[in-house]
């Protein structure tokens, strides 16, 4: 049964009419007894014109609470019949601890959350006291945030796509005018995870390394071992993953032979730097530090390969949900700032920075700008790979000029290693689509700054 705070208070408020010995009518406020009775009469008349329990909106089954019920709304709970078990109490209570929010607040922790229960004889742990003499912290304002059916112009429809097929080229090539270098920087601290069974997954700090360990490691692991143990990576990773195996059309013994070339061509090159000098000139260091940082010159070596000797991308739809549109977002709460803006297809704009809040003002009062739409809660993502585990890229904006082009936008502070995996996937998710031709024009960019929002709308995408 949900009732309000109102009803409860009315019903302990209740009084009636009896006469004294001097026949004199007095008022005197209900018994217990009588208040239940009160009370059970209203439950028994919820809904009914004319009758005590007209103003009740809801009923909900008892063994609706106790068994398999997950709303995450509720906010009273009134028990009205004798509990049988402490367990039973226990189920009910648990009820109204499901969380309306999970957004973490400006100490990055969940702001607390209450439910009144009555009539459910269960202690759990000392509770917060509200104005009998009890305090009781105030939670913040949430905001509903829904899909606005009379702004449907503004609506987005994108793609979900589970991965993108490539066409290769049969013969691998590198362009050394065009391949960009990897740098690496020894103060960077490995935890175990990203280290290879290569080296016994020990937490090694580059900087702390004692001339001994430098070359014991070398010893142990020589130029060649380390250029098939990249390879290895690269190909495992790029071509007898699953879904990538049929891409490529050729023999896969002679594709393999064609990256251990081209990556020992690379280590051996100057495309490998450090941000310190003595690193750069000691090879020794210059070793260790790739073995340290293989995740991270796999990646950069297969990125190289794909992008000089792939020759078409296409998209693989969803199966289930090939296509997604911001009319079907769900409605959710959110107690963050929240902002209104004409151009979004949706209610409130919710702002997880300072920054966004900014950009997205700016994105909706520009001229070149047909609609927006923060993406949160929308369903639109790309897969990445970092460090072997598959991920979700959620960028920050969808952006449709006036020109029909559709710009994914990313706000940025600083970038970082991951980002720039995010980034390449990005940019070959908006390829692929291109290519597939039924979505229109989309392109990709990064911000990071406010300022920098106006030449990215004005330019040509």
């Amino acid at each position: 049964m949900q009732i309000d705070s109102k009803t409860i208070k009315d019903t302990e408020s209740a009084s009636e009419i009896e006469f004294n010995e001097n026949d004199e009518a007095v008022e005197r406020k209900l018994s217990k007894k009588n208040q239940e009775i009160l009370l059970r009469r209203k439950a028994d008349t919820v809904g009914k014109k004319g009758q005590l329990g007209e103003q009740i909106q809801n009923v909900i089954s008892v063994g609706m609470l106790s068994e398999g019920w997950d709303a995450k709304t509720v906010t009273h709970i009134m028990g009205l019949r004798a509990f049988t078990s402490q367990l039973l109490c226990e189920q009910v209570v648990g009820r109204g601890l499901r969380r309306t929010s999970y957004e973490l607040n400006d100490e990055g922790k969940f702001d607390p959350e209450y439910v009144q229960i009555f009539g459910v004889p269960f202690a759990f742990m000392p509770h917060e006291e509200d104005e009998d003499g009890r305090k009781r912290r105030l939670q913040k304002p949430t905001t509903v945030i829904e899909y606005v059916k009379e702004k449907a112009e503004h609506n987005f429809t994108f793609p979900v796509i589970d991965r993108i097929e490539r066409t290769w080229r049969s013969r691998l090539i590198l362009n050394w005018n065009k391949v960009e270098p990897l740098i690496l920087d020894p103060k960077h601290t490995i935890t175990a995870t990203e280290l290879t069974p290569m080296i016994d997954s020990k937490a090694l700090q580059p900087m702390g390394l004692t001339e001994i360990e430098l070359k014991e490691l070398a010893e142990k692991y020589r130029l060649q071992t380390l250029v098939f143990k990249i390879a290895a990576n690269i190909f495992n990773s790029g071509l007898t993953n699953k879904e990538n195996r049929k891409d490529y059309k050729g023999d896969l013994t002679n594709f393999f032979m064609q990256i251990v070339a081209l990556t020992e061509e690379f280590i051996q090159s100057d495309k490998i730097k450090t941000t310190l000098p003595l690193w750069d000139n000691d090879p020794l260091r210059k070793k260790v530090l790739i073995m340290l940082h293989i995740g991270e010159v796999v990646y950069h070596i297969w990125n190289e390969i794909d992008t000089d000797n792939t020759e078409v991308l296409m998209p693989v739809f969803n199966a289930e949900k090939p296509v997604r549109n911001t009319s079907e977002m769900k409605i959710w709460w959110s107690t963050k700032k929240c902002e209104v803006h004409p151009k979004s297809p949706i209610s409130f704009t919710v702002g997880d920075s300072v920054m966004e809040c900014i950009e997205a003002r700016i994105i909706n009062e520009n001229k070149n700008v047909f609609s927006f739409v923060k993406n949160d809660h929308l369903g639109f993502y790309i897969y990445y790979r970092y460090n072997g585990v598959l991920h979700k890229y959620y960028p920050d904006f969808l952006i449709r000029k006036a020109d029909g082009t559709i710009i994914v936008l990313e706000t940025k502070g600083q970038k970082t290693a991951k980002d720039k995996i995010k980034w390449n996937e990005m940019k070959e998710w908006i390829a692929a689509v291109n290519n597939h031709g039924g979505f229109g024009h989309w392109a990709f960019a990064v911000s990071f700054d406010a300022n920098d929002v106006a030449d990215i709308l004005q330019g040509e995408n």
